[in-house]
């Protein structure tokens, strides 16, 4: 226990606000793991409790990352106000999906009740301010002076496709054509946007993900694009440990090779989506 406490103090050194938002997100992900356990009901096709499962554990690589990122960045207010917001708002964020599913009720796209609305509206303006944080962090890492070039590199490229596969939430928002049939009908649709192209979301799905197995879904380029920010950096650890010695041309090619795949999948994958094919399209006929 001593150890872990020491391992635990050495990285909230790194950004000790980050750092314990990431350990409420592990706390909020147990609670939700009881619930895949104890709960067997089911909201929008997929477990009620995997999306706050997914959020907590997603929430708590995001903020170790931009902690890891953060660590030899200049002390600044900017920086500060850009940790505690990223930070809180990804907490509340992870709470309030688990409270819809204690609910029974979807989380995201969910307009059916005046509360479940301000719900969903609010939760689209903390994820708007991550992610223009985000920039901000950004922004900072490349006006700042790296003393190991390649990592930097690679923690930059990852957060910009991050962000890049955030912003992919924003067509998820965006109504679909059933969706804006039934207002030109002046009925209120019970959900406005989905992560589905092609179908209406709840439809059969992967394994584990439950990404759609026979249309699009916007998901899968939304996962690419946010974890390259953990493999470009995880890769290049990697790539240090089984080579003897520093090879800065090395590394850096590996990187740049490793980012300029990421990008293609991530811009593959999304207009894969957005065409309404599925991922694995020969596995799901």
């Amino acid at each position: 226990m001593t150890t872990l406490r020491q391992r635990y103090d050495g990285i909230s050194r790194w950004s000790p606000v980050l750092i314990q938002t990431a350990a409420i997100s592990l706390y909020l992900l147990g609670i939700a793991l009881v619930g895949l356990l104890v709960d067997d009901r089911v909201i929008g096709g997929a477990p009620a409790w995997l999306k706050p499962a997914k959020f907590g554990a997603s929430g708590a690589t995001y903020l170790v990352t931009l902690a890891f990122m953060a660590r030899d960045l200049p002390r600044t207010r900017m920086l500060r106000v850009a940790t505690v917001l990223i930070g809180w708002i990804l907490v509340v964020e992870t709470t309030v999906i688990a409270v819809q599913a204690a609910r029974g009720q979807l989380s995201h796209f969910n307009i059916n009740t005046p509360l479940d609305a301000v719900i969903f509206s609010s939760m689209g303006v903390g994820i708007a301010t991550v992610w223009v944080m985000s920039a901000v962090v950004l922004f900072l890492h490349l006006r700042t002076k790296a003393t190991d070039r390649t990592m930097a590199s690679a923690l930059r490229i990852g957060l910009a496709l991050n962000i890049a596969g955030a912003g992919v939430g924003w067509t998820m928002t965006q109504p679909r054509a059933a969706q804006l049939e039934a207002l030109q009908h002046n009925q209120r649709p019970f959900v406005m946007g989905s992560h589905t192209i092609g179908a209406p979301d709840g439809g059969p799905g992967m394994p584990v993900t439950k990404w759609s197995r026979d249309h699009g879904d916007l998901r899968i380029p939304h996962f690419l694009g946010m974890h390259a920010w953990q493999l470009l950096p995880l890769l290049l650890l990697g790539v240090r440990r089984v080579r003897s010695g520093r090879d800065d041309g090395t590394e850096r090619a590996i990187v740049l090779f490793a980012s300029a795949s990421c990008a293609v999948l991530f811009v593959g994958a999304f207009l894969q989506a957005m065409a309404g094919h599925p991922l694995f399209s020969s596995l799901t006929r």
